[in-house]
């Protein structure tokens, strides 16, 4: 539900100020910025409760939302307040950059899209250190929905670049010198508090001193109260705000009776407050009444829920408060925090306990609450405050419990802060105390490593150690961490990881057979690890040319995902992937593109370069117009099965425009490369050179379907060359069986003109394969549909969705279908509609038909 600050009991109305942000809706935004104390959320409250015209969606931050995931979170609960909203991004939140991401800022405008007139408030946006987090709030703000708004407001200035904003659209700014209090409203608010109108003179003295600081003048008022020269006492102020602000809380205090003022400082203590946590926390009978008794004296409570259930006191206030709580010393303050703590443990709000005890410095508990958390840190990307977490108790603690450690250095690596995550770990292998159980998944986590960095030998080794311990002592028993340590599921963790070591090196054999050895391990069977490694094996079957096979893998891994609500997790990439490469070798690459992004979003939330190589590739064959998939800052070497075929892309392209580039090929293994090397000694009619090329690697009748295709193909173009057209066709004709069993086609244009004319002169009525491989090749250089009449051309993605339109099905239908989120398709719909200059789905098809698009 929407949090709405309430207007506090003595607020004076400023009528002035809330006409001008009517004014700006209008515009995307507007900010305001003054010092604390200044009125800023009694403003926006009092604005609210005037527009009940307005929707609106009320954020204040905290520092909890650093983590974009909780930020988000509470962003979409705003909107949720309509019952008839439902809304998940279905992409993961960024975790180690600490950023949102574009495909989830994207769903966010789709959010904003469906709710048009709405303002969302995010107020202390201060609290917010995250810088990523940030640059992601001005970026919507940059490119709100026209009928949306913004308020930003700020005890600083943010440093946003809001010159565009001024110059497009009057971007409305209060400062201090806006809220400051004229001198009708001081005289108010000092009547108000004090329960009689005071002097000219008195009001004089009290604006010189405050200059309208609406705390400064509120705690004037509080001491004024009981002073039997008002006029004196405001005349005796000194010194800035801050120190104004302190003296005048210590005259509100003293004004207090012992027993409330004692009950105010241990009250400091909690960072918010309702009525049953007061009372489980103070041994309170009636703290409802406590709340309204505070709120009538004007004692700085702040309410924050539309029900008035949850209070905070005025930072500065509660600053005070807090101080002279610690100064007492006598521990006090320890044994609330441990109470709240445990409230808030009861009511099932981890976070909000974690920030007690850590307060607390009660370092050995928060470890063990973290190290007895369950897999849905795992599945629900929550390793960032777990991380978090981890990082505040010191170094000398966590040094002495070294599954704490084991732990964060297992969070480290799900985050994709895959460097530290190793140092933590290779740290913990060096113990001289580490139990085989602790070193079996030490080894087991730094294989995981594979997918993160480059040189996969390291984490075979590692996942070969991790499997050496768990045979050795079959009755081992892992400490429990994260619910993840079971012997089995370390097996199934270091075979995948092992597998995939192989696949990055080109051992694809290799990787078969530790791929299958996971697949039959128990550990297999929970979701999260199967997806994984069902994608994983998919990407494999693409990349040896097996493409029906793996279709039909990585559409198990994302059926699965999606029946274990795991579509928004990392652990699809693979598939996703996998699904992308095998539409590309169908000679589909426009099919390929939603695919591709999906798998890229879900690879560069924890930052697994490795897999951001290979959609790179991807979208490299895919010859389109769009520009290569961004690589990350920092992403490190490719595997060294993307180099190759990356290396060999470079000489396609050079061999196409008959020219030609040394190259450097491995012999004694099928690659990339070596039939690059092969068909450009073919283009220079080398035979000879292409023949002893050809005989580098002996023919293998197991082997991969692209390498048999390959080199049927390759076998029959020197045929041809050399001027033997029957043993040309009956090698090209092999080559088109054994591609059509496996529905390989792209492999045929690739290899060039020659080869496509080889195939078109092939005797007889042509199969629906080889018309379809010939379909291919002359779409090879012309990817993207395209019309003169569109000012912006649509995307491989937007394509793919556009070619679903015509039909019936729904957004959610069309979603599952494509195994994305309904706001991933509504913001694809949403660009395709403007791009086309059509309101609706039957307009887009009409629209695109007249153009030759569909």
């Amino acid at each position: 539900m929407t949090v709405f600050p309430h207007v506090p009991v003595h607020a004076v109305d400023r009528p002035r100020l809330r006409r001008r942000l009517d004014a700006a809706l209008g515009a995307p935004l507007s900010t305001i910025v003054a010092p604390v104390g200044s009125g800023k959320t009694v403003l926006l409250s009092q604005w609210v409760e005037s527009r009940p015209d307005v929707r609106f969606v009320w954020l204040e931050l905290e520092a909890a939302d650093d983590d974009p995931q909780h930020f988000v979170a509470r962003l979409l609960e705003g909107f949720r307040s309509d019952p008839r909203s439902r809304h998940d991004l279905g992409t993961p939140h960024a975790l180690s950059d600490k950023a949102l991401g574009r495909p989830v800022l994207e769903a966010l405008l789709a959010v904003f899209r469906e709710h048009p007139g709405t303002t969302v408030i995010i107020d202390d946006a201060h609290a917010v250190s995250n810088s990523a987090l940030l640059a992601d709030i001005w970026w919507l703000a940059d490119h709100l929905p026209e009928e949306n708004h913004i308020v930003l407001s700020s005890r600083v200035d943010l440093g946003f670049p809001w010159s565009r904003h001024r110059l497009r659209h009057s971007l409305l700014e209060l400062r201090q010198s806006d809220l400051a209090l004229d001198d009708d409203s001081a005289a108010t608010l000092l009547r108000r508090i004090i329960g009689s109108p005071v002097s000219a003179a008195t009001l004089s003295a009290v604006m010189e001193r405050t200059e309208g600081w609406a705390a400064g003048v509120q705690l004037t008022a509080l001491g004024l109260r009981d002073q039997d020269d008002p006029e004196g006492f405001a005349q005796h102020l000194r010194g800035t705000d801050l120190l104004i602000a302190d003296y005048l809380s210590e005259q509100a205090l003293a004004q207090q009776s012992p027993e409330r003022r004692d009950l105010l400082l241990r009250l400091s203590s909690l960072d918010r407050m309702s009525a049953e946590l007061i009372e489980s926390v103070l041994h309170l009978d009636d703290a409802a009444q406590l709340l309204e008794e505070l709120q009538h004296d004007s004692m700085f409570l702040v309410s924050l829920d539309e029900r008035r259930e949850w209070f905070r006191f005025h930072h500065l206030f509660r600053d005070l408060l807090h101080y002279r709580l610690r100064a007492r010393g006598d521990g006090e303050e320890t044994r609330l925090l441990i109470s709240a703590a445990e409230w808030h443990l009861r009511e099932g709000d981890l976070p909000s306990a974690m920030a007690y005890l850590l307060r607390a410095r009660e370092w050995d508990r928060v470890l063990d609450l973290l190290l007895a958390s369950g897999r849905d840190v795992f599945e629900r990307s929550r390793t960032l405050s777990v991380s978090r977490w981890l990082d505040a108790v010191p170094a000398e603690v966590r040094a002495e419990r070294p599954d704490a450690e084991i732990l964060r250095g297992i969070v480290l690596g799900m985050s994709g802060d895959a460097v530290r995550a190793e140092d933590v770990l290779r740290a913990q292998s060096a113990r001289d105390d580490l139990t085989a159980a602790q070193s079996a998944v030490v080894h087991a986590y730094i294989a995981a490593r594979v997918q993160f960095r480059s040189e996969p030998e390291i984490a075979l080794r590692a996942a070969k150690t991790s499997i050496a311990f768990l045979r050795h002592d079959p009755t081992l028993r892992p400490p429990d961490i994260l619910g993840l340590m079971h012997p089995s599921f370390l097996h199934t963790l270091a075979r995948t990881s092992g597998g995939r070591a192989h696949f990055l090196s080109g051992d694809f054999v290799r990787a078969r057979r530790w791929f299958d050895d996971a697949l039959a391990g128990p550990g297999a069977e929970y979701s999260p690890y199967r997806v994984h490694l069902l994608g994983s094996i998919a990407l494999l079957d693409a990349w040896c040319g097996r493409v029906s096979h793996a279709s039909s893998l990585a559409q198990e891994a994302l059926e699965l995902a999606a029946d274990a609500q795991l579509l928004a997790h990392p652990a699809p990439a693979d598939a996703y992937l996998a699904a992308a490469l095998a539409a590309v070798e169908r000679g589909e690459p426009g099919s390929a593109a939603l695919n591709l992004h999906e798998g890229v979003v879900r690879a560069e939330s924890n930052r697994r370069s490795q897999l951001l190589w290979i959609a790179h590739l991807v979208r490299t064959l895919m010859d389109a117009d769009e520009p290569p998939t961004a690589l990350p800052q920092g992403m490190g070497r490719p595997p060294a099965i993307v180099d190759a075929a990356l290396r060999a892309e470079d000489a396609r392209t050079l061999r196409a425009q008959r020219s030609s580039a040394p190259l450097d090929v491995p012999t004694g293994r099928w690659s990339p490369l070596l039939v690059e090397s092969i068909a450009a000694a073919l283009t220079e009619r080398r035979p000879t050179m292409a023949r002893r090329r050809l005989a580098w690697t002996a023919p293998d009748p197991d082997a991969a379907p692209r390498e048999r295709v390959e080199r049927l193909t390759l076998e029959a173009w020197l045929a041809a060359s050399e001027g033997g057209p029957s043993a040309a066709r009956d090698l090209l004709s092999e080559a088109l069986a054994v591609a059509e069993s496996n529905g390989l086609v792209a492999v045929f244009p690739r290899m060039g003109p020659e080869v496509v004319r080889l195939i078109a002169e092939l005797p007889g009525a042509p199969s629906r394969f080889r018309t379809t491989v010939l379909q291919r090749a002359r779409e090879s250089h012309q990817r993207r549909v395209t019309s003169p009449l569109l000012a912006e051309q649509l995307t491989d993605r937007e394509l793919e969705i556009l070619a679903h339109l015509p039909s019936r099905m729904t957004n959610t239908e069309l979603a599952a279908q494509c195994f994305v989120s309904v706001n991933t398709i509504k913001t694809h719909t949403a660009h395709i509609y403007r791009k086309l200059d059509v309101a609706n789905r039957n307009g887009a098809v009409a629209r695109a038909q007249e153009l030759g698009i569909l």
